[in-house]
């Protein structure tokens, strides 16, 4: 989805409910997948990458075919692993394995070592992309310029999301870095939330700005924790405000409500 690129204008109301809502926040942590990069573009040419080099048209019809299987196992997968209910080392092989399993009989152990074989190729590809949501950077570059403290807040695995980060060249914009591969704790979790308040030494709620795609993972988690937040929905219609929240469908629509906030 290309984005146009002309002037954000928001009116006046919405403007002041919206910096009102902003008022206070030092910290502003963002989503890294689907909110500043492009996980579904780069996820998509992996993906691709992957077929080809893995001779997958063995078990599948066409490639996307292979991605539709892919997508369905891997969504499903990332669901469980998000409740907690499986290990990240289960997603990662299943997520090549049962595709596979579903297209043909084959033993699990049989095909464990291809299956995470694809999971590292697959990974390392996607390292490489450097898709990102449009408006993302200009979002980042603006909260630099303009003295708020940036953070990422991520369940992805580490051994990849900071090589994404370089990849696209965040790595040199944000302040800190917390991924829930590295303390054990995914969002939706309180616990995650707290976690970074902590890392960055402050502890007050009412400091910190979740800005994400994920109504559960992201917005949920956030509010549970006491933080506010911003849903990006590219599927919603106009930017909305209530006491739940703030609804976008452009990262460049919290430019204007930024620029008005006093985060001193």
């Amino acid at each position: 989805m290309v984005e146009n690129k002309r002037a954000v204008t928001l009116s006046d109301i919405v403007l002041n409910e919206g910096s009102s809502y902003l008022r206070g926040v030092r910290w502003v942590w963002i989503d890294l997948d689907d909110t500043l990069i492009d996980f579904r573009a780069n996820s998509l040419a992996a993906l691709r990458i992957t077929y080809e080099q893995c001779s997958l048209e063995r078990y599948f019809r066409s490639c996307d075919e292979w991605i539709e299987c892919y997508m369905r196992h891997n969504h499903a997968l990332w669901d469980r692993y998000n409740r907690a209910e499986i290990t990240q080392g289960h997603l990662r092989l299943h997520r090549f394995l049962d595709p596979i399993r579903e297209r043909t009989p084959i033993g699990e152990e049989e095909f464990a070592a291809e299956a995470r074989h694809m999971d590292v190729l697959y990974l390392s590809i996607l390292a490489r992309q450097k898709c990102m949501v449009p408006g993302a950077m200009e979002l980042v570059e603006y909260l630099r310029a303009h003295a708020y403290n940036i953070g990422i807040l991520s369940n992805g695995f580490s051994d990849v999301q900071y090589r994404k980060l370089h990849t696209v060249g965040l790595d040199a914009l944000v302040d800190t870095v917390v991924l829930s591969d590295d303390i054990g704790v995914n969002k939706p979790d309180p616990r995650i939330f707290i976690h970074a308040m902590e890392r960055v030494g402050d502890v007050c709620p009412d400091s910190h700005l979740m800005i994400g795609d994920n109504p559960s993972t992201d917005i949920d988690g956030a509010r549970g924790a006491g933080w506010r937040s911003v849903l990006f929905d590219r599927s919603a219609g106009r930017l909305s405000i209530s006491q739940d929240g703030i609804i976008t469908p452009s990262l460049r629509e919290m430019i204007p409500l930024l620029s008005r906030g006093d985060n001193a």
